[in-house]
């Protein structure tokens, strides 16, 4: 890959960590907040209703899924920038050939080639 089409590259996986950080960091003080009886300021002592609990339940998890997806992406993204670093950037971590420059233009943090991936993929639907 030539040096400008690294540049570029990185400076991809720089915006897309940027605004993934942003995303992050709101979810977690959404998923951090509190329940909605204190959230809306209800000082009373009546119970609040079971489906609202579950789903209040539900939203939280659903955004502590979503937290955990951010952070992977953030990992990939940061493991894209050292091997950029290294001299690695776009080469399959299995079988060692250059990544389709369309895939890494799609995924710009992949780390397998498509046909790499593609097994990867079916070894985890059979496991």
């Amino acid at each position: 890959m030539r040096e400008e089409e690294i540049a570029q590259f990185k400076k991809l996986l720089l915006s897309i960590r940027e605004r993934l950080v942003g995303k992050v960091d709101f979810m977690q003080e959404e998923a951090l907040k509190k329940s909605r009886q204190d959230a809306s300021g209800d000082l009373s002592n009546v119970p609040i209703h079971m489906a609202d609990v579950g789903t209040d339940n539900y939203e939280r998890d659903l955004m502590i899924e979503l937290i955990q997806s951010g952070e992977q992406g953030l990992r990939d993204i940061d493991i894209a920038l050292e091997k950029i670093e290294e001299g690695t950037f776009g080469i399959c971590e299995i079988c060692r050939k250059k990544i389709n420059k369309e895939r890494m233009r799609a995924v710009p943090s992949a780390s397998l080639c498509i046909d790499c991936q593609r097994e990867e993929e079916v070894d985890n639907v059979t496991k």
